[in-house]
């Protein structure tokens, strides 16, 4: 015995079926926020002006996040050109690094060491700020090494490294050797 369905029936049961499933996009308004738009492994970028290249930039994995506009490196490495991208004025590490895409700024943590061949220093330290704007590398309280090849060696707390100027600055607890050369 069969028994015949109405018309209105079978769309009743797909309404029913379909009002039972939900579908979890996520709250658009935070996974904006939290979640990557973009994730890339062994990255490199080279940053070039009028043909030249002008910084060289390496990182394990990078996290472009557009809403906030900012992108994030892990183990991250640069190199910075002089000479028309002929020779390397600078070159560090970090293990960790965020970058403002807009402004150039640069914070990085984790293992930071920087060295600088046309000043002949290095320097070390647990985070640094590069203000990309006034061209100044501030530390902030932690604890920054700086040394030179001469044998020089400085520590202090609060580093403001100008590089218009030039000038290189602690405003706390200074500490080291500095030797002279003739």
């Amino acid at each position: 015995m069969k028994k015949k369905l109405k018309p209105g029936f079978g769309i009743f049961c797909i309404f029913i079926l379909l009002s039972s499933c939900t579908f979890d996009y996520g709250d658009s308004e935070s996974s904006d926020k939290t979640m990557p738009d973009l994730i890339m492994e062994n990255v490199e970028y080279v940053r070039v002006r009028s043909a030249d290249p002008i910084a060289r930039f390496q990182a394990e994995r990078a996290e472009r996040y557009e809403r906030q506009n900012i992108m994030t490196l892990e183990n991250f490495t640069f190199e910075q050109y002089g000479d028309r991208g002929e020779t390397i004025n600078a070159f560090g590490s970090a293990g960790y690094a965020t970058v403002e895409i807009e402004s150039g700024d640069i914070f990085m943590e984790k293992g930071i060491l920087i060295e600088i061949d046309s000043e002949d220093i290095i320097i070390e330290t647990s985070q640094i700020e590069w203000r990309d704007s006034q061209r100044v590398l501030l530390s902030g309280d932690d604890e920054v090494y700086i040394y030179q090849h001469n044998g020089s060696m400085i520590t202090g707390y609060n580093l403001r490294a100008d590089a218009r100027r030039r000038s290189w600055e602690f405003s706390g607890g200074i500490t080291g050797t500095l030797v002279e050369d003739d």
